[in-house]
């Protein structure tokens, strides 16, 4: 079973930055195309990016100009810099594979307040 681990949440302020991690145990890492999602209390979890396996890149409208993925295939790490952060960013975040899913890890909360 392929294990993810999200970390790097937190509070901060509208405005702010924060960059969350997610470390995947598999050796073949780099053959996945990996997404980041997000879901906020009574909501379903969305997609927020996704980087293919051979770096192509793609965002939802939400987060365009704002947020950027990248991958590190060597640390199995997948990244998500998240810049002017606003409140209705606030939610949990996960990352896993862009199509077929392994299972979820704990996600990282992310909070957005004054």
């Amino acid at each position: 079973q392929v294990q993810l681990v999200e970390s790097g949440g937190g509070l901060v302020q509208p405005g702010g930055s924060l960059r969350v991690s997610c470390a995947a145990s598999t050796s073949f890492f780099r053959l996945y195309d990996m997404s980041w999602y997000r879901q906020a209390p009574g909501t379903q979890r969305v997609v927020v990016a996704t980087i293919t396996s051979s770096g192509i890149i793609n965002y939802a409208d939400a987060v365009k100009g704002r947020f950027t993925i990248s991958r590190d295939n060597a640390k199995r790490t997948v990244y998500l810099q998240m810049n002017s952060l606003k409140p209705e960013d606030t939610a949990v975040y996960y990352c896993n594979r862009a199509h077929t899913y392994w299972p979820w890890g704990q996600g990282t909360q992310v909070t957005v307040s004054s």
